[in-house]
């Protein structure tokens, strides 16, 4: 049997409660809380300890724990390195690579990955433009569901291109997704239909504007009742120490963002670029 952990690169202490109560128990959970957008993915390949990775966002809520463990061994048996939904489509609210799996919940088949996997600067180096027609084909053949990003797009966020990189050099399981009543969420589901996970997006939000707060807890509060439990509450030496956790995260996520400014400016001047007649 594979080794399996949950890994969730998480921000608000408050959400991460409310996301990691519902996971598959026992399994071994792993919070990141101080690695940027694509080096979360660079650490869960470092634990060799790990064969399997569940990556779930802490704004995503475990609907169904048993339909989670089985289509990680799905992944595991049946070879695939990525289990996820498309970053665009009905179910998601962008418009961007579709070959891409949105982050907020993914199946990473490690032990698979590594077999080819060298470090974060071959992944860099990966040239997706070279080889985009293929992998275009390679995807409409795989997805049949709707979809309205643009193939043109690769490297929009800077874990696109670990998520390309994994694309043509193994095989992604394309998992649907459906939008939820309240016009932003997603509802995941795998291949039989079983519903996985439902993801909130707008976390940043979360206690800062008070229609996207009383959002994500009406989402919240819904899978807990489909779970048939009730929302945990935070008890008040947790909401002291999530207070001082929160004002730490800042400082942290301040640093990374003021780190990784100059290769969004490049990113955004290429862009600009592409764009022009």
């Amino acid at each position: 049997m594979p080794k399996i952990k949950i890994y969730s690169r998480s921000f608000s202490p408050e959400l991460y409660k409310f996301s990691r109560e519902l996971y598959p128990q026992g399994v071994e959970a792993v919070r990141l809380t101080d690695r940027s957008a694509d080096g979360y993915f660079y650490a869960m390949l470092r634990d060799t300890d790990c064969d399997i990775a569940i990556n779930i966002d802490e704004d995503a809520y475990v609907c169904d724990p048993e339909a989670v463990m089985q289509l990680a061994l799905k992944v595991y048996k049946e070879g695939w390195a990525n289990a996820g939904t498309p970053d665009c489509g009905p179910g998601c609210p962008r418009s961007h690579n579709p070959i891409v799996t949105n982050p907020f919940f993914n199946i990473l088949n490690l032990k698979l990955i590594r077999e080819k996997y060298q470090g974060p600067a071959q992944i860099r180096a990966f040239d997706y433009n070279a080889v985009k027609e293929e992998m275009v084909s390679r995807f409409k053949e795989q997805y049949a569901e709707a979809y309205n990003g643009s193939f043109d797009i690769y490297d929009f966020e800077p874990y696109y291109s670990f998520y390309l990189w994994l694309a043509y050099n193994f095989k992604t399981l394309y998992l649907p997704s459906q939008r939820h009543g309240d016009g932003l969420s997603t509802i995941l589901y795998d291949t039989q239909g079983n519903m996985l996970c439902k993801h909130s997006w707008m976390a940043r939000k979360y206690k800062v504007d008070a229609a996207q707060t009383q959002r994500i807890n009406a989402l919240i509060d819904e899978v807990y009742a489909l779970r048939g439990r009730r929302r945990p509450q935070i008890t008040r030496s947790e909401r002291m120490r999530f207070a001082v956790e929160l004002a730490a995260g800042y400082v942290k996520k301040a640093f990374i963002r003021i780190v990784r400014w100059p290769g969004k400016l490049r990113r955004a001047i290429r862009h600009k670029k592409e764009k022009r007649p």
